[in-house]
Formats: structure tokens, C-alpha cells, sequence
């Protein structure tokens, strides 16, 4: 089985922002960025990281720079409780592979005033990404993380492979933002792990856009006592995708609060299995798991499967759900094509409607901001 024409295709290095490719410079705040990394295919091209931030202890490295200068360190995280090497074998094979990443470090009592922007472009037909990211908060720090995907090329077999270890200390914060857009060549499997120690919270917003099939694993394990995890995507599927996401929140700690929210819609002959798991544990007393799973199908051809899934081992705690899986109410859409809308548009104007109400809730305006631009690209085709 081949699985990907070339390991490691080399990209340019840029020596300032004003080299980076139009389409970079459109996701990333030219004039304020501070804390930046940008992969060029298979090469860490460029890295900005704060002087106040680095003076503060604080790392932001592409992986393979870290693994030089703070090798104890990422070897202290890598594979270690977030994700291990034998889950299974796709994380086996991610850990043989690894072809690049960023690693983020932020030391106690350290609070990273600007966001850290991860910035991954496809240019290369050729190029595969095996990128392994480490987010980590010692005590009472806190960090914002976006992370952008972005493909100017199109391939045929190319292989999406990803995995997030994000890690927060007692009494710290981290807040996970990612617009993913990768062409439909594109087979991917992406982890995005995190796991809390007491007081802690891990808050993901997450903008699914890829063209190709892909299963996605977002798992909090909230560990420590009243810490907090809420997990809010939002996917478009098109053409023959097939998606499939699953979005877990375990919770072992005492008075931990877990939130699931998530939208999709699925057009043409796309396909998706949203499984949404919320898992109190022995012990988990006085916690709260909510989840809410909504698809919308804009074709007869689409389809979508919510399983809205309480798994628990504890009597004093609060849990609940929704979902729904449906077709596009065929009176909106008279509606507004009585009013002079064509159909496409009217179409339009109902999935920014369907999906807003999560978008809304992002946690980062810059992802909203981004989501929104994606969506429209994605749903005007």
C-alpha cells in the first residue's frame, strides 16, 4: 500500500510576513500577529513568537526545532497520556511518520496575551501531512491556539493524518480554534486530545471544513476536580464525502462540566455520522454532560446519522441531550424564493442560518470570521 508519493516535500522559507503567499496573509492579522508559525507543506517556514512571551518563558516551535532545543521536554508529552503510540494502529503509524507540527509551551503563571497562529499551506501535489501538535499550560497560565489548513493545490491520494495533545495544568486555560480546508485528494484521520487537572478548562472551536472523507476524534478526559471542557464544531459536507465525528467528553473529576455542540449539513451526495459521548465516571460526582447533534441534509441524496450517546456511572450528576437529523424545510425555501431568491441562494441563505448559531458561540473572533468566509466558499460552489 502506498501511503504517500513522497515523506517530506520541501517548501520555501520566508524571512518576513510580506513574503507570505496571498492566501496566507488573507487568515492571519498582518499588522498584530505576534505569536505565528507557518508550515509550507512539509517545512516550517516562518516563526514569530512575542518578545514579552519569550521572556516569559513561553516556547512556540515547530516540532522538529523543539525536539532539538527542548527534547526533555516534548519528550515529556509526546504520546505520553493525551494519545499513546498502541491505541491503535493509525496513531502507530502517525508516530512512525511524523512529518511536522508545532509545539507550544506555557510556563505557570504565564498568561500569552496574543493568540498563537498555526498556519499549515499545500501547495505540492505530492505532499502528505503526518503533523503532530502539543499544546501545554503548567499551572495557572492560559493561551489561545488557531490553527489553519489551507490547500492551493489539488492531489489524489494524499493522506491527512493528524494528532493535538492538548494539555492543561491545574487552575490553567486553553482555548483551541481551527479552520480546516484541505482539497478532496485528502484522506484524513484527525485526533485532537486533551485532558485536565483540577480547576482547568480546555474549550475547542473547531470549523471542519475539508473537501476530503475523514474520520475526526475530538476527546476531552476532564481529570481533575471542577475542571471544564466545551466542544463546538461545525461541518459542510459536499460532493461524495464521507465524514465521521466523534465528540467525547469523560469525565472522572468531581463537579466537571462537559458541553458537546455541533451542526452540520450535509449537500449532494455527502454523508455523516455525528456520534456525540458524554461518560461520567465512578466517582464523577455533582458533574454536568450536555450535548446537542443537528444535521441538515439539502439533498435527497445526502444523508446524516446523529447518536446522541450518556454513558453513566454516577447518581449525583446531571445529563442531557438533543439531536436531529433533517431535510431543508421546503416552505423556507418557497418563502424566500417568493420573495425573488433563486433557489441556490435561498439554499445559501438556509445553511448560514442553520449553522450561525454555533458559529456565534466560538470563543475566537478570528475563527468565527474565517468559518464564515470558509462556509461561503463552501456552500457557493
Amino acid at each position: 500500500m502506498i501511503l504517500f508519493k513522497q515523506h517530506d516535500v520541501k517548501g520555501d522559507v520566508y524571512q518576513s510576513l510580506s513574503q507570505l503567499p496571498e492566501s496566507v496573509r488573507e487568515i492571519i492579522d498582518v499588522d498584530h500577529s505576534k505569536n505565528l508559525v507557518i508550515q509550507h507543506n512539509n517545512t516550517i517556514a516562518y516563526t514569530q513568537v512575542d518578545d514579552n512571551a519569550s521572556k516569559d518563558g513561553v516556547i512556540v516551535e515547530g516540532l522538529a526545532d523543539a525536539l532539538m532545543n527542548h527534547s526533555d521536554l516534548v519528550q515529556k508529552y509526546f504520546m505520553k497520556d493525551a494519545v499513546t503510540v498502541d491505541e491503535h494502529r493509525i496513531t502507530a503509524l502517525h508516530t512512525a511518520l511524523v512529518n511536522g507540527g508545532v509545539f507550544v509551551y506555557v510556563p505557570k503563571n504565564v498568561v500569552v496575551e496574543h493568540p498563537v497562529q498555526y498556519v499549515v499551506l499545500h501547495d505540492d501535489e505530492n505532499a502528505s501531512f503526518y503533523n503532530h501538535v502539543i499544546i501545554v499550560t503548567e499551572e495557572s497560565a492560559e493561551v489561545t491556539y488557531v490553527e489553519n489548513y489551507l490547500s492551493n493545490a489539488s492531489g489524489e491520494g494524499n493522506q491527512l493524518n493528524i494528532i493535538s495533545e492538548v494539555i492543561a495544568g491545574a487552575n490553567s486555560n486553553i482555548t483551541y480554534g481551527s479552520v480546516d480546508y484541505m482539497d478532496k485528494g485528502f484522506t484524513g484521520h484527525i485526533i485532537r486530545r486533551g485532558i485536565t487537572e483540577a480547576d482547568a478548562s480546555i474549550n475547542w472551536a473547531l470549523g471542519l471544513m475539508n473537501e476530503g472523507s475523514q474520520i475526526i476524534d475530538n476527546t476531552t478526559n476532564l481529570f481533575g476536580d471542577r475542571s471544564t471542557s466545551s466542544l463546538k464544531s461545525v461541518v459542510v459536507g459536499t460532493g461524495e464525502q464521507k465524514i465521521n465525528l466523534t465528540s467525547k467528553i469523560v469525565q472522572y473529576g468531581k463537579e466537571t462540566d462537559g458541553y458537546i455542540l455541533k451542526h452540520g449539513v450535509m449537500k449532494e451526495h455527502a454523508s455523516s455520522v455525528f456520534n456525540g459521548i458524554g461518560y461520567i465516571k465512578h466517582g464523577g460526582t455533582k458533574s454536568i454532560a450536555n450535548q446537542e447533534s443537528r444535521v441538515l441534509m439539502l439533498s435527497e441524496h445526502a444523508r446524516g446519522d446523529a447518536n446522541p450517546i450518556l454513558l453513566i456511572d454516577e447518581d449525583d450528576v446531571q445529563a442531557g441531550h438533543a439531536a436531529s437529523v433533517g431535510r431543508v424545510d421546503p416552505d423556507q425555501l418557497y418563502y424566500l424564493m417568493s420573495r425573488g431568491i433563486s433557489q441556490r441562494e435561498a439554499e445559501r441563505l438556509v445553511i448560514h442560518g442553520f449553522l450561525d448559531p454555533v458559529v456565534r458561540e466560538l470563543p475566537i473572533e478570528d475563527v468565527k470570521r474565517q468559518l464564515r468566509e470558509v462556509i461561503e466558499r463552501k456552500v457557493s460552489k
